[in-house]
């Protein structure tokens, strides 16, 4: 499918890339029209130089100063030569046809017109859509009306927020999209809207569309809304402008009347004066995105809906309205509409958009769907695009990557690419603009958003699977049966129902696996292990990780394995290795769901224990390990230090962590070539799971629990 994407910082290209599978609680939309979000998605177009860039946002070095702490110098710099090539999507309102859907999405049907929004679903020819960023859309709405109906879900929630009463004097400052829809709202709601910009063409316009007022922004204008409103000031103040500058903030405050409200929905800093704000006693709130709902992740992917008796206005609810008070004539959009673009002209459209001189207000961009009699029957998803024809080399081990995240592009293919005789073959991804940056970046022949496609591929022979963790076992269950090895990322499962599946498949197929537990292979957690060596009676041994933030990833879902048992099955591993030693029974104290202590019993008598907290803070220390034997202690911290300290004392250190992601991938590969069983196996897997799953049993049932890996098997 053709889509529109931010090539590098600047560039905006159309490219074709795969349709996406639909994913589960989501609709494939074959968009008719979509709307560019001016504000929103031009703050994502650089167009200064890089000197500039950094000059004007100098957090940007720090940044990358962090990531360089936390990597190395080369990883960096990669990244960020990769920022000029890599690909972006933009946009996020459109209209269009249901072509496909979960099963489910019982609600909907497929042929239905709808309209979507939501972050990341973009320009682009085939859309997947959660159920609850989805609204029908009346008979008599046209497809190039519907496309404004997730930014007038934005003007809308901000429309409530500010509470509005029937007669209120309302002064809407910035009079671009959601300015104009906010100001044709408040005339919905029995306000009296005051429509403020620079551009007096915006003003006429809003006024032309139900404003009761209009004023030129300048020196004057607080006056003049005091003027209007017989001296009181605004009873409630509405700022949409997108403004590097906090004067249209403060000029909201300083037209404000006492006891007002004050609600930013648009973009500028917030640089209110506390003295004018405490007189006036102003009430002042942020407007976020469409309403309840917005950026919760088991509402707009998981499909849960609030309850309406609770919350009566939802995103999705909002956009519903919004597309209701189209129909009836209440809002009027199209005398908003000041360009039109083909898709594939969309690069104009961009270009029009950032011309000033341009006029340019709503930016529509029109689908080949348009022409078709039967756009259901005219889609024909592709799911497979070829990237590079360059021919396979036949000695070669040939990879996939599954999941095109993070930890791929950072650790796992680097490291393949630094591998003679292995090579990166496929990338499966559901976003097609990023499977096909990743595909081109690290020289694969194609990407896909099928994974029966990649597994289908035999000229493939492993597969890397670095997907969200809920998907790890399905995915490894069926490489396996499809006559593939499987390198898997932690945790290899999340119940241990899965553990037992992958094992039968693993025996079955009789193809390898390993677990991604890089610390056996970090240099200094290798010299640790060395250390210990030869002795003879137990140890003590400590784990600590601190990950502040995390709790707010995906990684924290439930649905994911939650990040006790994502992280912590990488210590219950290091211990184990460490001590090479069976845990016997593990005991558990935790503090909600993403703090725990545990002590773990193991059969050579040693004990450990681990720590895993949230509450921490940034600056102090991530990982620390420390472990007692007779006559050692050994002290690590995140990859960077080593202490050992017998009769003497030798401290090692590294400017830049080691996790031993290169090593690691480099076993896995030669375990391959030789059919010797890989370092770290499913057995490893099982265990690192279990050993998670019971921390969080014994913290919960607050009672000691046992450890049998071989009962679990």
């Amino acid at each position: 499918m053709k889509q529109v994407i931010r090539k590098g910082l600047k560039d905006i290209i159309v490219d074709e890339v795969t349709d996406p599978m639909v994913s589960s609680n989501h609709v494939l939309v074959r968009p008719f029209y979509s709307l560019i979000s001016a504000g929103t998605e031009t703050a994502d177009i650089h167009t200064d130089s890089l000197v500039k860039e950094v000059a004007d946002n100098p957090g940007h070095l720090q940044t990358v100063w962090n990531v360089m702490k936390k990597t190395d110098p080369v990883s960096t710099f990669n990244e960020i030569r990769a920022k000029f090539e890599d690909y972006a999507v933009l946009g996020y309102s459109g209209a269009g046809v249901i072509v496909e859907k979960d099963q489910r999405v019982g609600d909907l049907k497929i042929g239905q017109r709808v309209a979507y929004g939501g972050e990341g679903t973009g320009h682009g020819e085939t859309i997947n859509v959660g159920r609850n960023l989805i609204a029908r859309v009346p008979d008599n709405v046209s497809f190039q009306e519907a496309c404004f109906t997730t930014l007038g879900a934005i003007a809308m929630n901000a429309v409530r927020l500010a509470d509005i009463k029937l007669g209120d004097i309302v002064a809407v400052i910035g009079l671009g999209l959601v300015g104009q829809l906010t100001a044709q709202l408040v005339r919905c709601q029995g306000g009296v809207a005051v429509a403020i910009d620079l551009d007096a063409e915006r003003v006429k316009i809003a006024t032309d569309t139900g404003a009761e007022f209009g004023l030129i922004a300048g020196d004057t204008v607080v006056d003049e809304v005091k003027a209007l409103s017989g001296g009181r000031g605004a009873d409630r103040v509405i700022v949409a402008a997108a403004s590097k500058s906090p004067k249209p903030l403060q000029d909201g405050v300083s037209m404000a009347c006492d006891r007002g409200k004050a609600v930013m929905v648009g973009a500028c800093p917030i640089d209110i004066p506390r003295a004018e704000m405490y007189i006036k006693e102003l009430s002042f709130v942020v407007s976020r995105a469409y309403g309840p709902g917005s950026y919760d992740p088991t509402y707009e992917k998981q499909g849960h809906d609030y309850p309406i008796s609770y919350v009566r206005w939802t995103e999705n609810r909002n956009m519903e309205e919004f597309l209701r008070l189209v129909s009836s004539g209440a809002v009027n959009v199209k005398p908003l509409i000041s360009h039109e673009f083909d898709l594939e002209d969309a690069p104009k459209a961009y270009s029009t958009v950032m011309d000033a001189g341009s006029k340019s207000l709503a930016v529509v961009l029109k689908y080949a769907s348009v022409s078709d009699e039967d756009a259901v029957a005219a889609y024909s998803p592709k799911r497979k695009v070829i990237v590079s024809s360059e021919p396979i080399n036949e000695g070669d081990i040939r990879f996939a990557i599954v999941g095109a995240g993070n930890l791929a592009k950072w650790a796992h293919l680097p490291a393949l690419n630094k591998i003679a005789g292995a090579k990166l073959h496929a990338v499966h991804s559901n976003s097609g603009a990023r499977g096909k940056a990743y595909a081109k970046r690290f020289g694969a022949s194609y990407s896909s958003s099928d994974l029966g496609e990649i597994l289908g591929d035999k000229d493939i022979h492993a597969v890397i699977i670095a997907s969200r963790h809920k998907d790890h076992a399905d995915q490894a269950i069926a490489a396996l049966e499809a006559g593939k090895h499987v390198f898997i990322e932690k945790p290899m499962a999340v119940t241990v129902d899965e553990c037992r599946a992958i094992n039968a498949a693993v025996e079955s197929s009789g193809k390898r696996l390993m677990v991604g537990f890089n610390r056996r292979f970090a240099p200094f957690y290798t010299e640790m292990k060395q250390n210990l060596k030869g002795r003879t009676s137990p140890v003590v041994i400590s784990t600590r990780m601190n990950s502040p933030g995390i709790q707010n990833g995906w990684a924290a879902d439930p649905a994911q394995g939650g990040v006790i048992l994502g992280e912590g099955c990488h210590f219950i591993d290091l211990m184990h290795w460490l001590l090479d030693a069976e845990p016997v029974s593990v005991s558990a104290y935790g503090i909600g769901e993403h703090n725990i202590a545990a002590t773990i019993k193991f059969d050579d008598g040693s004990i450990g224990s681990f720590i895993y907290t949230v509450v921490g803070s940034d600056s102090s220390g991530g990982e620390l390990v420390e472990v007692f034997a007779p006559g050692v202690g050994l002290t690590s911290e995140d990859f960077k230090t080593l202490s050992v300290k017998k009769r003497s004392r030798k401290n090692s250190s590294k400017m830049f962590a080691a996790k031993g992601y290169d090593e690691q991938l480099a076993s896995f590969v030669n375990s391959i070539r030789t059919g010797d069983e890989t370092a770290i196996t499913v057995r490893d897997g099982i265990r690192a799971t279990l050993g998670c799953l019971l921390m969080i049993r014994s913290a919960q049932s607050g009672a000691s629990v046992s450890f049998d890996l071989n009962e679990a098997l």
